[in-house]
């Protein structure tokens, strides 16, 4: 089975944001950076369960999974019948804190 992954706005614009500030100090790692979120967005086309679930206390048990890109990045996103949410994309160096809120 092949899922839809739907890539929400604002996870959009998040990606964009770090993509563009390490295109300011490296134009080369930014395509990298770039390429590897496609590349791993896509793999949730075929296993999106494989990755465990997103557990803090203000935010409802089992909604989200998290997946980590170059060990900095987190995405996380929504399984929904056969479909894929991506809603945020979070650079962990940074406090992501007001998310939990």
């Amino acid at each position: 089975m092949k899922y839809n992954v739907i890539i929400s706005d604002r996870a959009k614009e998040m990606l964009g944001m770090h993509i563009r500030f390490l295109a300011q100090v490296n134009k080369a790692a930014a395509t990298k950076l770039k390429n590897r979120f496609m590349e791993e967005m896509r793999s949730l086309q075929e296993l999106p369960h494989r990755y465990p679930f997103f557990n803090e206390n203000y935010i409802p048990a089992n909604k989200y999974h998290k997946l980590y890109v170059e060990n900095w990045y987190l995405v996380l996103y929504q399984i929904k019948d056969s479909t894929v949410c991506v809603d945020w994309i979070v650079d962990c160096r940074q406090d992501y804190q007001w998310l939990l809120r």
